[in-house]
């Protein structure tokens, strides 16, 4: 990271939950907001312009879902941390995530300071 600035991508087929998630990311110094997908397709076409350091990635979405592009973006950007956003505990689901390489998971209904304190760590993560 250069000059500690986290850059954060957003994918998220809720438009309001990308909104709200840019808008939280605008109240730290240290995140910048560098761009959004609504589906894992994209997400995969955009991360190697976006070059974000985390990505904050919903596991259900159309086209291609969670599980399915944090695989595939870390078998091309191994340095790109991925978070998993959900909205409901599905062991499973998270599971695979992790399995497929993602860093950590949260809730989408976590305070505004856990969710600033998981991006941070998982900016930090170095992968084995």
């Amino acid at each position: 990271m250069s000059d500690n600035i986290i850059r954060v991508m957003i994918v998220d087929d809720h438009p309001q939950v990308r909104y709200g998630l840019t808008v939280f990311l605008e109240l730290w110094d240290d995140f910048k907001f560098v761009g959004e997908a609504d589906n894992g397709e994209k997400a995969l076409a955009l991360a190697p312009q976006l070059q974000p350091n985390i990505i904050l990635m919903d596991l259900a979405m159309p086209v291609m879902d969670g599980v399915t592009a944090t695989r595939l973006i870390k078998q091309q950007f191994p340095d790109i941390n991925i978070i998993v956003l959900t909205s409901t505990i599905d062991l499973d689901m998270i599971q695979k995530a992790l399995d497929a390489g993602a860093s950590s998971y949260m809730l989408k209904n976590v305070t505004i300071d856990t969710m600033a304190q998981t991006i941070r760590a998982a900016a930090n993560y170095i992968h084995p």
